[in-house]
C-alpha cells in the first residue's frame, strides 16, 4: 500500500533535510569518507537548481512536514530523438520511509515533469547490487540491458 507523500519541486528552506538525504545517497554509492565529493560540488548542485539557466531540477517527497525523499533529473539532447530526453540522476529515500512508496512516487512525478517538458523518455542508472532499487525500477520501467562505462578525465 502507497502513503500518500506530498511531491513539490525543492526550496531553499529545504537545504538542511535535503542536506542529510543528499548525503546519505552519496555514501549509498561510497562517497563518504575520504572519498566523499568535494563540498564545492555540493555546494554547486544546490544553487544549480536554484538558477532558470540550468538544465537540473530537484524534487522532494514531503511527509508530516519532513522532507523524505529527492529526485535530481536533468534534460539533454538524444541524437535518436527530437525532443529533450530525462535523465534521472540521483533518486534517494530516507531509510525511515522505504517501502512506502516514496520512491515511485518520486519516478512518477519525474515521469510527469519530463512530459510536460516535451521529452519522450525518461531513464536512469543503478548499480547492479541495489537489489530493493532495481526490485522498484522492474516495476515501473524496462531494462533494455544497457551496460555503463565510464572513463574519469
Amino acid at each position: 500500500m502507497t502513503h500518500p507523500f506530498i511531491i513539490r519541486p525543492l526550496l531553499r528552506s529545504d537545504h538542511a533535510e535535503w542536506r542529510v538525504l543528499w548525503d546519505g545517497y552519496n555514501a549509498f554509492y561510497g562517497r563518504s569518507g575520504s572519498a566523499a565529493l568535494p563540498e564545492s560540488i555540493t555546494e554547486s548542485t544546490w544553487e544549480r537548481f536554484f538558477s532558470a539557466s540550468e538544465a537540473v531540477h530537484a524534487l522532494v517527497a514531503e511527509d508530516d512536514g519532513r522532507v523524505v525523499g529527492l529526485a535530481h533529473y536533468l534534460f539533454h539532447r538524444s541524437t535518436t530523438r527530437l525532443n529533450d530526453v530525462c535523465y534521472m540522476q540521483d533518486l534517494f529515500t530516507a531509510e525511515s520511509r522505504r517501502g512506502l512508496g516514496v520512491g515511485r512516487q518520486l519516478i512518477l512525478a519525474v515521469y510527469e515533469a519530463a512530459r510536460a517538458a516535451g521529452s519522450s523518455r525518461v531513464y536512469w542508472q543503478t548499480q547492479v547490487t541495489n537489489e530493493a532499487g532495481r526490485a522498484l525500477y522492474d516495476k515501473v520501467a524496462r531494462h533494455q540491458g544497457f551496460i555503463v562505462y565510464t572513463h574519469e578525465l
